[in-house]
């Protein structure tokens, strides 16, 4: 059952290949800067490169995907915590879009993960007290719009900042979007768009979240103030997308079913959605999506491989062969080396024989080595693109 999976989940990996996006929709002006942010920042900034060599490039990444680009000064910042690194590549960023004068042109590329690695918080909060923000936000499982609604809160880059920041100049960007529904406003936290919210949204999907008097006082009193501001207008335009991922995906297995509705919310439930439809009988369907994980203790893994780990407990007494994937498009699962999982019929007896109790594993968020027991982490290494998380089911 398992074979073939690894292959479908790689064609909707490849429907993101970001230079071959980038290229495409290259606009026919010379732009007087190319920046380029997110995971899929160094193949986005090759392909602009191409088209237009010369140009002064700036690309924030992350370790995983980093490599050199002639021509361009290349940048790593922390994910999906922000580091030292980040908010040098924030500095950079800001400095280098306002730089530009009138009549001046700015490409910036954008892709998913560029909210941690490149900061530049508000005045009065610091980098560690910006980072204990991201720790709590995601221990929360928020879902990445109410976080991204907060981060752009608190920075002067996000929301927007890139544009402000390049004015009067003018800003074009191409986006790859990691963000379930490709709400412009959230990739990346939107460095080039108008932010979705203010700082009293915020304030309230803090509370909401019983975060607001655990966040660092600083945030308090930035949000307190609400210094919001306009955003002058820029071109963006949508280049990739978890959509068309899984479309490709559906390509590469003629005979799936593509669930409309997308894998979203607390992995628990999602799991339950699966094996609701593994209920019904044989077939492959398909999915995209990005679940969330509430951090309940300190263990090692990431949404997608508790979400294959829930699927086989959830999937324990079906009587017909079965296999599922759920892996992240960027190669990388929380802060692991896993993208993920491919779990199947066997996955519980193999975590089993090797004296781990999967029930205590899940309790504690401990996925990856019970998993790593299983032999069923899937690794592909960092892929150079993200456009969230993409799921298949095969039941026979």
């Amino acid at each position: 059952m398992r074979d073939g999976l690894r292959d479908i989940f790689m064609a909707g990996v490849a429907r993101a290949d970001p230079a071959a996006a980038v290229a495409a929709a290259m606009p026919a002006a010379r732009p007087d800067l190319i920046i380029a942010l997110g995971k899929a920042a160094v193949a986005m900034a090759r392909a602009a490169l191409a088209r237009h060599p010369g140009v002064p490039c700036l690309v924030v990444t992350n370790p995983e995907n980093a490599a050199e680009v002639p021509g361009a000064t290349v940048l790593l910042g922390g994910h999906p915590v922000p580091d030292a690194g980040s908010a040098e590549a924030g500095a950079a960023l800001l400095d280098a879009a306002g730089a530009l004068g009138a009549g001046e042109r700015c490409l910036a590329l954008i892709s998913g993960g560029g909210s941690a690695l490149a900061v530049a918080p508000v005045a009065g909060v610091t980098l560690e007290d910006k980072a204990e923000v991201s720790r709590l936000l995601l221990a929360a499982g928020l879902d990445i719009a109410a976080m991204n609604r907060v981060r752009q809160a608190l920075s002067r880059l996000k929301g927007g900042g890139l544009a402000r920041a390049a004015a009067p100049a003018t800003v074009e960007a191409l986006i790859l979007s990691d963000v379930v529904g490709d709400d412009l406003a959230a990739i990346a936290s939107g460095p080039t768009v108008a932010p979705s919210g203010g700082a009293e949204e915020a304030r309230a999907i803090l509370e909401a979240a019983s975060l607001w008097s655990r966040i660092p006082e600083s945030c308090r009193a930035a949000l307190a103030r609400n210094t919001d501001v306009a955003t002058p207008p820029a071109t963006a335009r949508l280049i990739g997308s978890n959509a068309l991922s899984v479309a490709a995906m559906a390509e590469a297995a003629s005979d799936a079913r593509v669930d409309p509705d997308p894998l979203v919310g607390d992995v628990a439930t999602a799991a339950a959605r699966v094996a609701a439809v593994a209920a019904r009988g044989a077939g492959t369907t398909l999915w995209g999506g990005e679940t969330t994980v509430i951090l309940r203790g300190n263990g090692q893994g990431g949404r997608n491989q508790e979400l294959a780990l829930r699927v086989a407990r959830a999937l324990e007494g079906i009587d017909r062969p079965w296999a599922f994937l759920s892996g992240g498009t960027d190669g990388r699962d929380g802060p692991t080396d896993a993208a993920g999982a491919l779990v199947d019929n066997g996955t519980l007896g193999r975590i089993a024989a090797a004296g781990l109790d999967v029930d205590a594993m899940l309790a504690r968020n401990d996925s990856y080595p019970a998993l790593a027991a299983a032999g069923d982490l899937l690794i592909t290494g960092g892929t150079g693109t993200n456009v969230a998380d993409l799921q298949i089911l095969r039941v026979g």
